[in-house]
């Protein structure tokens, strides 16, 4: 008896030690290009000009380097490399990288590179469009860890002066690769898809962008939502078919983002799961692993410090992205929570459907947006903006509704349709549920979406200047189209602002010229 209990624990012992944990990332590196010219750089990258040469390789690679060191990933998908020779300058600087693999079509100006410590098994170079000979491949990398296989798909999808039909070609051709494996096989999709987490959503926005009836590549080809709820760690293993679990939501809603565009957050950069990494076998994914790599400097003052052609400094206008993964069994206790209705609730989930809503109570509305709270504040203090749900609400009613589509725009929590609405009462006193500006932390996440009051400074260049407690503060102010924004220098005071969210950060949205004075 004694011999076999020791039988087994060396047999877990030595399970334990066979065991890994390893991470992976993702970094658009922005046009690492090299000096030879092939005809199909771009321009300001042509060799040995003023804006790209010798002394702008090195630092670039120097700057590069860098951040890959200190991330220190077992494997790095890179995107936007122009050649082997390109890659090959970084690669000097990276000693522990000894395997790599590079993809990328020849007329292409950029490709896709995957590194890793350890051994590539196999690769496969994707050809996405043969029709188009400046498409570019995904990269499909195999690789054995602890004698567990898996793949990892290395993307860069059309970027968004392209309509969204060019980026359905990629997740066409990564779905039908991906139908090839069997339903335990494990990979992850990661890269530059060019395609927020809820691209189904922001993109309807953009006429130019939407010639594809409202389907995205990202959320319904690669099926990272399901009839417009997105794929939950909870309930992924219950679909037969492939979908995705993107990780994108483990992090709080104004902190999505691994890019800017025009100061708003994005979140091209992905990495999807699949049911597989989910399962009780093989690889698992280390839950909440998921971050942005951002330390200070690749990113100041709600800005990403990018590469600067001209003074050769700087990095990437895309922040690296991480998960780590595990050769280890992990414990999972996934659970679908059941939720009491009300608005807390709503900032505790990504989507929800038919969540019935009772005593609302509409503090403001203006053209398209309301702004709701309880009746009863006791129950929550919370408010939400209902954005184009419905023309039936006015100030001061009380309704019971339906929520069936929840959204976040830029970080904002939104109702953006409701049903079953039906008006129960009605209040004179509504503006007493407005937000004392004197008496919270306007700045404080927590009150987004409520309705301000009580704030007088002086306006300047788009901020509200004022005085709290002896301490000199600014918040900015965004005024829709429309009202006229007072003159620099002016005192004005705000008697109905709306906190919304701008770079990750509080502002107050103005609607109407009666917002303030």
């Amino acid at each position: 008896m004694i011999v076999k209990k020791l039988l087994i624990i060396f047999f877990v012992s030595a399970l334990c030690v066979g065991a890994k944990d390893f991470s992976i990332v993702s970094y658009n590196v922005e046009n690492l290009f090299d000096l030879e010219y092939d005809e199909n750089e771009y321009k300001e990258y042509h060799p040995n000009t003023l804006t790209w040469n010798r002394l702008a390789l090195e630092k670039k690679v120097d700057n590069i380097s860098r951040v890959l060191l200190e991330l220190d990933a077992d494997i790095v998908a890179l995107q936007e490399i122009e050649s082997s020779e390109a890659l090959g300058y970084l690669l000097k600087k990276l000693p522990k990288y000894k395997y790599w693999e590079f993809s990328k079509k020849q007329q292409s100006s950029v490709g896709v590179a995957t590194l890793s410590k350890y051994p590539i098994v196999k690769s496969k170079h994707l050809d996405v469009d043969k029709l188009d000979r400046y498409s570019r491949n995904i990269l499909a990398t195999t690789f054995v860890i602890d004698q567990k296989k898996f793949v990892v798909y290395n993307n860069h999808w059309r970027s968004k002066r392209a309509a969204e039909s060019h980026r359905i070609v990629y997740a066409m051709a990564l779905f039908n690769e991906i139908k090839k494996l069997s339903k335990d096989e494990d990979y992850i999709v990661l890269g530059d898809l060019n395609s927020n987490y809820n691209e189904y959503f922001t993109f309807k926005y953009e006429e130019r962008l939407n010639d594809t009836k409202g389907i995205t590549g990202i959320n319904q080809v690669l099926n990272t939502t399901i009839e417009g709820n997105f794929v939950q760690k909870y309930n992924i293993t219950q679909y037969e078919k492939p979908v995705h679990y993107n990780t994108w939501l483990e992090l709080p809603s104004n902190e999505r983002f691994s890019a800017k565009f025009r100061g708003e957050n994005t979140t091209p950069d992905n990495i999807l799961l699949p049911r597989a990494l989910f399962d009780d076998k093989n690889i698992w994914y280390i839950d909440k692993s998921f971050s942005v790599f951002k330390p200070h400097y690749l990113y100041k003052n709600f800005k990403i410090v990018r590469w600067d052609l001209f003074k050769h400094k700087g990095y990437s206008d895309h922040l690296p992205i991480v998960a780590r993964f595990s050769t280890t069994p992990q414990n999972y206790n996934f659970k679908s929570e059941k939720y009491l209705a009300t608005l807390d609730t709503l900032y505790k989930v990504q989507q929800i459907d038919n969540f019935a809503l009772k005593e609302m109570l509409v503090i403001y509305n203006r053209d398209k947006v309301s702004i709701v709270k309880h009746k009863d504040q006791n129950i929550s203090d919370k408010a939400i903006m209902l954005f184009g749900a419905s023309n039936e609400f006015v100030v001061g009613g009380v309704y019971d509704f339906k929520v069936q589509q929840l959204n976040n725009y830029n970080g904002l929590k939104e109702i953006t349709n409701v049903s079953n609405v039906e008006k129960k009462d009605a209040l004179h006193s509504f503006k007493e549920y407005y937000l004392d500006a004197k008496k919270i932390d306007i700045f404080d996440m927590q009150y987004q979406n409520n309705i301000v009051t009580n704030l007088s400074g002086f306006y300047k260049k788009g901020y509200l200047h004022f005085s709290k407690n002896g301490k000199y503060e600014k918040i900015r102010v965004y005024f829709k189209k429309g009202v006229k924004r007072p003159k620099d220098g002016s005192n004005i005071t705000i008697l109905s602002g709306h906190l919304g969210i701008y770079r990750g950060v509080i502002q107050i949205v103005i609607y109407s010229k009666h917002d303030f004075n």
